[in-house]
């Protein structure tokens, strides 16, 4: 039994030393002035690929769902990777180091704490844009109100970042003791869901309000006095976001769907539909197959007209968003015979016109949707443009 014991301990002090040598070299920048006095593009490519693999953002987004993943975790992070050689490249990020004389840490430190995640941020922004733009105001509103204060004891913040800080309400005491997550998720329920403010807001008017700030900050007193402990941000904005009605409208399929999530569900003895459930149903279908055909035809307006353009927008409206294979652009591009730049210029067009819809109802959405994923389908196989 000793023996045993003693060849474990060996092998975990093994795993360890070889852990931490891994995260020693992952750490460790490359010698990034070299590689671009050289022009070493297969160089430069395999260490943004280095980057991508071991940041922290990129493993989260990927859990988060936010990176699709086509035949294997490795297809999204080279995806992802030439995304960030492409836009480093296009901003002349590279000849800017060199003229600079920036070390290659700097260069590193640049390329992985900036460019790679404003690109993971913006991606963030565009799929959840209300609840990004809500979460970073909670964040703000704890911060510079007086109502609230840190628990946590402050000190050298360099090491602890904004959503593990923990809040609370000012008058609470320093000694204030914490609950667990359960509890607090279930005495949230007892603050009442807000509703939406309607009113259209930003440079473009294309962005309701939901909530004004005041409203928000006593809606966030009103959830630590519900669970009367102080909360880190990240679960207090989860927590603020669940009292609010948020509909973030993205391409993506929807879990409500009970065709698609594969789980029984119980039926009664007689399902059909009885003759209010059918109009309300067929008023909702036809309402839903306007929303397409006015959709279509904005795309149809939005590469002029032309019948080749307008079937290869539908081809990537299929591929990119709509298809059970959840293709990545990489694929979609060589899928269609086109280049990657000519697919995500015809991504952002289409994600102009989808934010130009006006749902007011998630299961409007969702009929959108489904009628949606039929007409492109059979236009797609077709090979036609209506």
């Amino acid at each position: 039994m000793a023996v045993t014991s003693t060849e474990q301990n060996n092998h975990a002090e093994n795993s360890a030393a070889c852990n931490m040598e891994r995260d020693a070299s992952a750490r460790q920048p490359g010698r990034w002035r070299d590689w671009l006095e050289r022009s070493d593009v297969g160089r430069l490519w395999t260490e943004l690929h280095r980057i991508v693999c071991h940041h922290p953002l990129v493993r989260a987004s990927q859990s988060a769902g936010l990176l699709m993943e086509g035949e294997g975790r490795s297809s999204a992070y080279n995806d992802l990777t030439q995304e960030l050689f492409v836009a480093l490249l296009s901003k002349g990020r590279f000849q800017h180091y060199l003229d600079t004389g920036m070390t290659d840490a700097e260069i590193e430190c640049e390329i992985g704490q900036i460019e790679l995640t404003n690109i993971l941020t913006a991606e963030l922004r565009k799929r959840h844009p209300e609840s990004y733009r809500l979460a970073r105001r909670i964040s703000t509103i704890v911060q510079s109100s007086s109502n609230f204060r840190r628990f946590d004891g402050g000190g050298d913040d360099s090491y602890r970042r904004l959503s593990d800080r923990v809040y609370g309400l000012s008058e609470w005491p320093d000694d204030k003791p914490r609950r667990p997550t359960h509890e607090l998720e279930h005495r949230v329920q007892m603050v009442p869901v807000r509703q939406r403010d309607t009113r259209m807001v930003g440079c473009t008017g294309d962005a309701q309000i939901i909530i004004n700030n005041s409203d928000l900050e006593d809606l966030i007193i009103s959830v630590l006095e519900a669970v009367d402990s102080p909360v880190d941000v990240r679960t207090l904005r989860s927590l603020v976001l669940s009292r609010l009605p948020v509909m973030d409208i993205y391409l993506v399929p929807l879990s409500g769907d009970d065709a698609e999530d594969g789980r029984p569900s119980p039926e009664p003895v007689d399902g059909r539909d009885n003759p209010e459930q059918g109009l309300l149903r067929r008023e909702a279908e036809r309402e839903a197959a306007g929303y397409v055909d006015r959709f279509l035809a904005n795309l149809y307006h939005a590469v002029r007209g032309k019948s080749k353009q307008y079937n290869r927008i539908l081809g990537v409206l299929w591929y990119c968003y709509l298809s059970p294979e959840h293709m990545t652009q990489l694929q979609a591009a060589a899928r269609l015979g086109v280049s990657d730049s000519l697919v995500s210029d015809y991504r952002k067009r289409i994600e102009q016109q989808l934010r130009a819809l006006a749902f007011t109802e998630i299961e409007e959405a969702r009929r959108f949707e489904m009628a949606l994923r039929e007409r492109v389908r059979a236009l797609v196989e077709e090979g036609a443009a209506v």
